[in-house]
């Protein structure tokens, strides 16, 4: 069973190495993964392939305006980003038509910013890459208008990107990590886990089939309405849950754990949030006049919190004992990586480091600033494509944004069918 599982999203070339083709709405391209084909890219002119290659990297998913330039070596050599965030927290979540004018707004700033750090001139670029799936609309579209125009004024080659294989691979710029290894990654519009065995290429072990934790967190503290507390007032709604947390006594409040008889690796947080919603509103009623905060807030963070981390660690044990069961990673010395702005929460990184101390696994993590959304991730998934020769366009027309967006080979099936009941692992984080 393993071996299917190992040729999944691979079909040979002539060359024996592999070649995928991806699709879109409106246009679709070949990808070659294939050395020969990079060699002949770098062969176009000997003083060409002497320049250490540069790109541009742009990323507007959502609400973070982010630009960097880097080259060959994985050398930042100047970055930028505008947050929208104390925007977003005014309005208590983000507004897709605000996320897309503040785009607008600041995405040339930006851009200029992150090349007059790298005194490189759009022209000794090797190429642009800007996300353009998943994400909101509205702001995925401004960030490929822009590239379109620079790409046409300075006659670069493209590399569309997909912001969740940017995410799952920053970590390589940072760990001399090897293919193939398990990527956890957790945001607050994404919750997945995979195998990845290449550059753009993914197995898909399971999903959140509704909510992102990130999403949650920022929910329960919008309706504990943790802005107004005075520790809190300019810190993300996940933020705040991770600070009160940690003064708060988790077991005051039993929240039960999502998907507990369901045995595959799909996550869920829905329930959870409207248990906490319930137990909210019963406390206001007891608690509070109007306009105060609970006295409780601190252990309904601590609790919120220990189960979003407890069910994305036992959803990531299973994840890890079905790959070892067939094949899919290393017996020995595996690795865990694990991105998106939710990883930079520290007691979920403690619960997961119990899962793969237990499991025989190194946990890896991106610095917290590489976490969210940014324009370094973009410009590293760019080199890793050139360096590789994959998914460069040099006739960009008709490309198209992608709001939706599949990640990988969807094998989250064949993971229910194994039905993995998990030994017990006591996740206990001590502050």
């Amino acid at each position: 069973m393993s071996s299917s599982f190992l040729s999944l999203s691979r079909r040979s070339c002539r060359h024996g190495v592999g070649m995928t083709m991806l699709n879109s709405d409106r246009c679709c391209y070949w990808n070659l993964k294939c050395p020969f084909a990079l060699g002949s890219y770098r062969a176009a002119g000997s003083q060409a392939a002497l320049q250490p290659r540069i790109v541009l990297g742009i990323e507007t998913s959502c609400d973070d305006t982010g630009a960097a330039v880097m080259d060959e070596a994985g050398r930042i050599l100047g970055e930028s980003l505008h947050s929208q965030k104390e925007v977003h927290l005014k309005t208590g979540g983000i507004i897709p038509p605000v996320a897309q004018r503040l785009h607008k707004e600041n995405i040339h700033r930006v851009i200029q910013e992150a090349l007059d750090m790298s005194r490189i001139s759009p022209s000794e670029l090797s190429a642009i890459a800007t996300t353009i799936k998943p994400g909101l609309a509205l702001s995925l579209g401004v960030g490929l208008e822009y590239t379109l125009k620079l790409l046409k004024q300075y006659n670069k080659p493209f590399i569309p990107i997909h912001h969740m294989e940017a995410h799952a691979l920053t970590v390589r710029m940072i760990h001399p990590v090897q293919f193939p290894f398990l990527v956890l990654l957790v945001s607050g519009g994404h919750c997945l886990i995979a195998v990845a065995n290449g550059i753009t290429d993914f197995l898909l072990l399971g999903q959140s089939l509704d909510e992102a934790p990130g999403d949650i967190l920022d929910k329960v503290a919008r309706r504990l309405t943790l802005i107004e507390h005075p520790e809190c007032t300019t810190m993300s709604g996940g933020q705040a849950i991770e600070h009160l947390a940690k003064q708060g006594d988790r077991m005051k409040f039993n929240l039960k754990s999502p998907m507990g008889q369901h045995f595959d690796c799909n996550f869920s947080f829905a329930g959870l949030r409207n248990q906490v919603t319930q137990i909210i509103t019963k406390k206001e009623k007891e608690d509070i006049e109007k306009g105060q905060i609970l006295s409780c807030a601190n252990d309904i963070a601590a609790a919120v919190q220990h189960t979003v981390a407890s069910h994305i660690a036992k959803r990531t044990h299973r994840a890890i004992l079905f790959c070892k069961m067939n094949g899919l990673l290393p017996q020995n010395n595996g690795a865990l990586v694990v991105s998106g702005g939710v990883a930079s929460n520290q007691y979920i990184r403690r619960t997961l480091q119990i899962v793969t101390d237990a499991t025989g696994m190194a946990l890896l993590c991106p610095p917290p600033k590489l976490c969210t959304d940014n324009g370094v991730m973009i410009a590293w998934n760019g080199i890793e494509k050139l360096r590789e020769g994959i998914g460069i366009l040099h006739n960009p027309e008709g490309i198209c944004y992608e709001p939706k967006a599949a990640f990988g080979a969807d094998i989250s099936g064949k993971v229910k069918e194994a039905a993995i009941k998990l030994p017990h692992l006591k996740l206990k984080i001590r502050e």
